[in-house]
């Protein structure tokens, strides 16, 4: 599986990810999230009432696509499975990500929500 460092690094970016998953019927569903790669698995947060978690939940087959906020034509995209699902109780998780991706903790927090951490198990990686 082949997957350059400068690959890696737009992962690392706060590069907004494109999640693909399919619906019950089958029909694809995307929309962006904040994204996270620790070097084995990438990572986002969901809340729990979510339809791409419950997507995910019932077929764990997964793409997530994002491009270089620096270099608009340089993309990743990750195709794979989802290896677990971690309950985020303490919302460290998504605090972290804001602070990648605003440079403050999470301002849209609910007391109400719950949030889990989705890990992404790599299979494949095409880009440019």
């Amino acid at each position: 599986m082949a997957f350059s460092e400068k690959q890696q690094a737009v992962l690392r970016k706060p590069a907004f990810g494109h999640v693909a998953t399919l619906g019950p019927d089958g029909s694809p569903q995307s929309s962006p999230v904040w994204i996270d790669w620790d070097g084995e698995f990438l990572r986002f947060s969901q809340t729990t009432t979510r339809q791409k978690l419950q997507n995910l939940r019932r077929d764990g087959r997964i793409s997530v696509s994002a491009t270089d906020p620096d270099d608009p034509y340089m993309y990743v995209e990750v195709r794979g499975v989802v290896d677990r699902v971690e309950e985020d109780p303490d919302k460290a998780f998504i605090n972290e990500m804001a602070q990648k991706y605003l440079g403050t903790p999470y301002p849209w927090d609910s007391p109400d929500e719950e949030r889990v951490i989705v890990y992404v198990r790599p299979e494949r990686f095409v880009g440019r």
